[in-house]
């Protein structure tokens, strides 16, 4: 009789889950502490209640393949990035969107290039862009004495980053330069945003080859004066508030917590340019309706509010990601000011070399970041043989490729549309 009771309770919750709330499926904002204030302050004023579902985005196209394979979902919308989507989009699971669309921009106005994205090279809208954001570092005012002579932080060169780091730890005794190698960081962006497209000009295609054993090997030089816990590290937050750590690289919102709460002592700027340029990735985060979605109607409610100008200052001011409509954000705090600015001296660098989220990928997505960081395991913290190690992942990556069938994306030069093959 107990089991009874238990599984009616199981089946009823299951029914409220898809029934009585807008369910939004999101890869992004995932962090407690950003959940929370998505629930709380974000979606405070949507016209419906809204049960906000954070969903890990290794396992996220797996979910939506899932939802998709019902007759009816229960998802009514969902925040992705737009590599996420796209291969939601491949297999058919997004609705059309011109309309909403049209019916949005009669009282806002939207960024053309986010709009662009969502369409995927196609004729439809297949999502609404919602939010933007990219990667850039951030130093302690203390480390600032101990720049190279004559370097500047908005223009710095990867040798200048290794230089300062070793004036850093001959001062202070310490390694004082952070990177999020954790497991929960984001050090597979790093390699993908800044790394790969600085040093070697690509991603995929020149994952190996004298210029990524060039790259790989002042990376190796480069963590001598790299803080050894970063290995723990999962957000650069706490590592930098507390002064381990001086100079760090992270996602503009992991790092927004600690300008907010201590804007004078930071400066915020790009990441390092190597032999090809500064590499950036350009995030941009989406709102999509499944094709089996529960309820169109209340789908497009929540993101009609996701996207008014108020709801997108509020997002920028709480959460970090900077909006896609024009919106008036009146007087930002000095903490978001000064995330603000990092991020437009990243996109106005004039060396910049944009890189796109991996795409085509499907569930694969998991896997081929994993590429990225056991190279980095084995060539930098276990030392071994680097071009050895170059050609051993290269052909991982290359199984992954050839399994997924993905053409290349930015900064690769395009493969036609054939599979993005290592060269």
């Amino acid at each position: 009789m107990k089991l009874k009771s238990v599984t009616l309770l199981c089946c009823l919750a299951l029914a409220g889950w898809a029934q009585a709330q807008t369910n939004v499926v999101s890869t992004q904002m995932r962090p407690v502490e950003e959940a929370a204030k998505v629930r709380t302050i974000i979606l405070n004023g949507a016209p419906d209640a809204v049960n906000f579902i954070p969903e890990d985005g290794n396992t996220y196209f797996t979910r939506m393949k899932a939802e998709l394979g019902a007759a009816q979902g229960k998802v009514h919308a969902t925040i992705a990035l737009d590599g996420e989507l796209a291969p939601v989009n491949q297999i058919g699971g997004l609705s059309d969107l011109d309309g909403l669309l049209k019916t949005l921009s009669a009282n806002r106005e939207f960024s053309p290039a986010a709009v662009a994205l969502g369409k995927f090279g196609g004729k439809n809208q297949r999502f609404i862009p919602l939010m933007t954001n990219t990667f850039q570092m951030v130093a302690n005012k203390k480390a600032l004495q101990y720049l190279p002579k004559g370097a500047n932080v908005n223009a710095l060169t990867y040798d200048q980053l290794t230089a300062w780091g070793k004036a850093m730890k001959a001062a202070t005794g310490e390694s004082k330069i952070g990177f999020p190698a954790g497991p929960k960081g984001l050090m597979h962006r790093y390699f993908q945003a800044s790394f790969y497209p600085s040093h070697t000009g690509g991603i995929v295609r020149t994952f190996k080859g004298a210029d990524a054993e060039k790259g790989w090997a002042s990376l190796r030089e480069l963590w001598n004066y790299v803080n050894p816990r970063s290995t723990s590290y999962g957000f650069m937050e706490e590592p930098l508030k507390t002064g381990e750590v001086w100079v760090a690289f992270d996602h503009t919102a992991r790092l927004l917590p600690t300008l907010m709460e201590k804007p004078a002592d930071f400066v915020a700027f790009p990441a390092p340019a190597g032999a090809k340029g500064r590499g950036f990735m350009p995030v941009m985060v989406g709102m999509a309706i499944p094709k089996n979605a529960p309820d169109r109607a209340a789908a497009e409610r929540v993101i009609d509010h996701m996207t008014k100008p108020a709801t997108q200052a509020l997002i920028m001011k709480e959460i970090g990601f900077f909006p896609v409509v024009k919106a008036n954000l009146g007087e930002l705090s000095p903490g978001i000011q000064l995330a603000s600015d990092g991020m437009n001296a990243v996109f106005a660098a004039k060396d910049r070399v944009a890189s796109q989220l991996p795409v085509h990928l499907g569930a694969k997505g998991g896997e081929f970041n994993k590429v990225y960081v056991d190279t980095f395991t084995r060539i930098v913290l276990r030392k071994e043989d680097i071009k050895t190690v170059l050609a051993e992942q290269g052909k991982v990556l290359n199984d992954l490729v050839q399994e997924t069938g993905a053409p290349c994306w930015a900064p690769d030069i395009s493969s036609n549309g054939r599979p993005c093959f290592v060269d």
